[in-house]
C-alpha cells in the first residue's frame, strides 16, 4: 500500500476473532474502534455491522487504515485522527466498542461506558494495562471477564516443525451503560 505500518502492528487474527466474537456484533450495529492502528479490526468488523467509527491519535495510522479499507472495499468506516477523549466528547452512541490502544484508558473508560449500549472489549499486552482496565471496569461496575490468549504458530525447522509463540494478549470484556 506504500504507507509504513504504524507502530504496534496489526491485531493477530486469532485475537481479533475472539475479540469480535465477545462483542456479539449484529448487522445493524455501530462499532467504535479506538486506537484503530492499521484498521484491521475496523475492516473485519465492517463486514459484520452497519457502521464503524475508527479513531487513532496518529495521523500515519489513519492514512494506513484508510488505504487498507479502500483496498478491502469497505465503505462503511468513518475515520477520525485525534485524541480519543476529544472524539468521545461529541460522539454518538455505539452498540459496541473495541479498544486497541491504552493511553489514558483510566480516563477514557468511564466516558466510553456511557457511550456504549452493550459491550466494550479492550485488548492489552501489558500487565499494567490489564490491571488498570480490570480495576477501572470493576470500579465502574461493568467488568464481565478477562480472557488470556496465548497463540503459537507452526514454523518449519529443518525437516520438522516447531511452534513459535506470539506474545500473550488479555481480552478484557465489559458492559456499556448507555441507553438507547
Amino acid at each position: 500500500m506504500g504507507d509504513a505500518l504504524p507502530a504496534g502492528g496489526p491485531t493477530q487474527d486469532e485475537v481479533m476473532a475472539i475479540s469480535l466474537f465477545k462483542m456479539g456484533l449484529r448487522a445493524k450495529d455501530t462499532l467504535l474502534d479506538l486506537g484503530c492502528g492499521t484498521g484491521k479490526v475496523s475492516i473485519a468488523a465492517a463486514g459484520l455491522v452497519q457502521k464503524v467509527y475508527a479513531v487513532d491519535r496518529r495521523p500515519e495510522a489513519i492514512v494506513y487504515a484508510k488505504n487498507a479499507a479502500r483496498a478491502a472495499d469497505r465503505t462503511n468506516i468513518e475515520f477520525f485522527s485525534g485524541e480519543a477523549l476529544d472524539f468521545l466528547a461529541t460522539a454518538p452512541l455505539f452498540d459496541c466498542a473495541f479498544v486497541g490502544g491504552s493511553q489514558q484508558i483510566e480516563t477514557i473508560l468511564p466516558i466510553l461506558s456511557g457511550k456504549v449500549r452493550r459491550v466494550i472489549v479492550v485488548n492489552a499486552v501489558l500487565l499494567g494495562t490489564l490491571a488498570t482496565v480490570t480495576a477501572t471496569m470493576q470500579r465502574l461496575g461493568i467488568f464481565r471477564e478477562t480472557v488470556h490468549l496465548q497463540v503459537s504458530r507452526s514454523h518449519l525447522l529443518g525437516q520438522s516443525m516447531m511452534f513459535v509463540p506470539i506474545d500473550p494478549v488479555y481480552i478484557i470484556v465489559g458492559s456499556g451503560t448507555a441507553c438507547s
